[in-house]
């Protein structure tokens, strides 16, 4: 079984080898792909230096800015692998998870894991608002999606390779979490929800999603569900 590992990186220099080390440690053959979103801090460097040490199998370069919806999507049309698992570079989330995250995928029981940080996991206490906001967008979403999810908005997403690699996806930032929900919805994927662990950092550590890509999440869920 292989792994493709898509990791979006944005101004992350502080962050971005740390993560590929973590990755490395898990007990999977994988392959490592690493989407820059035209990063301005350094960031290219320590990719171009992770592929020349073979610390990653792929580094793609964005020319200009474009997101982290346009970052997966180069990053899974470029994969290979059996399943692909979004790994966000800022080490809110911890590969420790994958095992869980994997089981109802080897079984053949499922056809996408969606990670929740609410069904139990340790998490850092962070904003209560957020909170609030996460909650409204994944009972919308829910509504239109006919789903029970817990945490749309999670980060950690695993699909099926061959089953990512057929969806059309078309969202640039934020709005990847969204529709990729609704597209799996419209395809009758087979969907699983596991408790992860989360570790939020602030803004002045550096988080990047505001309240306006929680506004155009509304119009992601809507404009996902009611025109697939």
């Amino acid at each position: 079984m292989l792994v493709s590992v898509l990791i979006p990186v944005f101004n992350e220099v502080d962050t971005v080898a740390e993560i590929v080390d973590r990755v490395r440690e898990t007990p999977y053959t994988k392959e490592i792909i690493c989407v820059d979103d035209a990063s301005t801090d350094g960031t290219r460097d320590v990719l171009a230096r992770l592929l020349r040490e073979g610390k990653i199998q792929q580094a793609i370069y964005q020319s200009r800015n474009q997101g982290k919806g346009a970052a997966v999507r180069a990053a899974i049309k470029a994969s290979h692998g059996d399943i692909v698992i979004v790994q966000d570079a800022d080490l809110e989330y911890s590969p420790s998870d994958w095992p869980l995250m994997f089981e109802p995928l080897v079984q053949g029981r499922a056809d996408a894991v969606f990670g929740s940080r609410f069904l139990g996991g340790t998490h850092r206490v962070l904003y209560y608002w957020h909170s609030v906001g996460n909650g409204v967008l994944t009972t919308l979403s829910n509504m239109f999606s006919n789903l029970n999810m817990t945490d749309m908005e999670c980060c950690y997403k695993a699909v099926r390779g061959e089953l990512a690699r057929s969806l059309t996806l078309k969202s640039q930032r934020f709005g990847f979490e969204p529709e990729i929900t609704a597209r799996l919805a419209h395809a009758n994927a087979r969907i699983f929800e596991v408790p992860v662990t989360y570790s939020g950092r602030t803004y002045m550590e550096g988080k990047k999603i505001t309240w306006r890509d929680g506004m155009a999440a509304l119009f992601h869920i809507l404009r996902y569900n009611l025109f697939p």
